[in-house]
């Protein structure tokens, strides 16, 4: 990709909410500045929709599913027209690629494997829209008894600004494979690859009104989404707490909820394991987005014969790490905002002046613009089992290291946070791989790996305060149907 072309794309541009197949502005003609996180600049609008912009989105949604093409669509017909968005967007990955970038901050290479991950998830839902199928129960007497996969209705969709177009694709793939009619609610933060995509949409053939965006603050939209009577399945994905007001206001209208709330992932290195290859993936997993990954593995746990050597080992990995712009390309770009500067800055702080150890920082690249939200990668060792770095998400380049002596003090660890999202074990004993994937708690569990390249088939969500509900492979499929019972008497 051009560096000219992230430093140009959107400049300037007035995005639009997309409803009913058309690019509108907010009723109430409020806008929004788009901020790069490089820099801290203003370099295009969106829309600053409110509770009428929401009505008009779902009731948009509503005519596509009950009155229009949308609603009356072959399950067939729907995968094809996901597997040409799949395509579209492959085409337009380079612009997808630079927006997502200065939109996030990420590094390009970050931004073009996101928008690889994206096409990736509706050519998966394209492929799968025909092969949900129901059973047939065998029960006594002369009854037949079978169960249809029906969809929901209208989905409410609200994601958030550190992997939007990622997010959409696991959201928008399964919703609309389903036959579901969307209505979402990107993050103010980082929307811009969402609402273009949405454009793509349209392109590939989707019927106005399957698939509405509403740009706005969650206070004004997502707060009006998340509780319109209208809206019959709600999926969302951030922070426990805006998690937990947003199941109060579905459950006024007695609507179902998936929610994907964060992590606070252990990765447990055992004595026994590669440390090869467990250290670039241990770095990566708390460096990708800047730490700003609700599945990063922010907690190491290091079996004590080992630790200090991995430790020493780790520290030198990250004492070369440096953050820097999106369009040059490093090891991290800049966090989301000003504001979440300040909250990681905060529990740096808090853990330094509690005196835990400091094994060791990375840099800050000498040319990154002054106005960015720059924060460089940290390594803490010896870390208190109840400190904030130790129970809370971060959501920024900080890594906790932690020792211990058996498999059962790795497990007490491992399990100690409210949290229980994603976890690694490094082990070559074959046995302990499985003893220990049975007692984390956590809803993925990978072996001697990190992340398995996005995972797109493979199901996701936690435990505790990381969610219910799962996304991606089939079960985002199932989460996003509800199940109807027919029985027949045939005597």
């Amino acid at each position: 990709m051009g560096e000219n072309l992230s430093k140009t794309v959107a400049q300037g541009r007035a995005f639009m909410n997309i409803i009913g197949g058309e690019q509108v502005e907010a009723k109430s003609g409020a806008r929004m500045d788009v901020v790069a996180p490089s820099d801290g600049l203003a370099f295009g609008s969106i829309p600053a929709s409110n509770e009428a912009d929401v009505d008009a989105a779902v009731r948009s949604a509503r005519h596509a599913y009950e009155q229009g093409e949308w609603g009356k669509m072959a399950a067939v017909d729907r995968g094809r027209i996901l597997l040409r968005l799949s395509m579209l967007i492959t085409e337009n990955a380079d612009e997808l690629a630079a927006l997502e970038s200065r939109d996030t901050g990420k590094p390009i290479k970050q931004g073009i494997a996101d928008i690889v991950g994206c096409a990736r998830y509706f050519e998966f839902y394209g492929g799968a829209a025909d092969k949900i199928h129901g059973d047939t129960i065998p029960i006594a007497g002369d009854f037949l008894a079978l169960t249809l996969r029906e969809p929901h209705g209208v989905v409410a969709g609200i994601i958030p600004w550190n992997y939007p177009a990622q997010i959409l694709g696991r959201v928008a793939g399964a919703g609309l494979a389903m036959g579901n009619s969307l209505v979402l609610k990107p993050a103010e933060d980082a929307c811009l690859s969402v609402i273009r995509i949405a454009e793509l949409a349209l392109d590939a053939g989707l019927p106005a009104g399957a698939f509405n965006v509403v740009c706005g603050t969650g206070k004004d939209a997502g707060a009006a989404l998340s509780a319109h009577p209208d809206v019959d399945f709600v999926t969302f994905t951030g922070s426990p707490l805006t998690g937990t007001a947003i199941q109060q206001a579905a459950a006024i209208n007695n609507r179902g909820v998936t929610m994907e709330l964060g992590g606070k992932s252990p990765q447990i290195i055992f004595a026994d394991a590669d440390l090869d290859a467990a250290l670039p993936l241990v770095v990566n997993a708390i460096i990708q987005n800047g730490g700003q990954t609700c599945s990063a593995g922010s907690r190491v746990l290091i079996e004590a014969s080992i630790y200090d050597e991995f430790t020493k080992r780790l520290a030198e990995k990250f004492s070369k790490l440096v953050a820097g712009p999106h369009d040059a390309d490093l090891d991290l770009g800049p966090l989301i905002s000003k504001k979440q500067h300040a909250l990681v800055q905060g529990f740096i702080d808090e853990a330094t002046q509690s005196g835990t150890e400091l094994l060791a920082q990375g840099t800050i690249a000498g040319n990154a613009p002054e106005g960015g939200y720059y924060c460089a990668p940290v390594l803490f060792g010896n870390v208190e089992a109840n400190s904030s770095i130790a129970q809370k998400e971060v959501f920024g380049p900080v890594l906790a290291a932690f020792s211990f002596k058996d498999e059962d003090e790795a497990v007490m660890l491992a399990n100690n946070t409210d949290f229980g999202l994603v976890a690694a074990i490094w082990t070559r004993d074959g046995a302990r791989q499985m003893r220990m994937a049975k007692r984390v708690r956590a809803g993925q569990v990978f072996v001697n790996t990190y992340g398995a390249g996005g995972g797109i088939e493979l199901p996701f969500g936690g435990f505790k305060k990381s969610g219910h509900g799962r996304e991606k492979g089939f079960d985002g499929l199932f989460h996003m149907s509800a199940t109807k019972t027919v029985v027949f008497k045939h005597n």
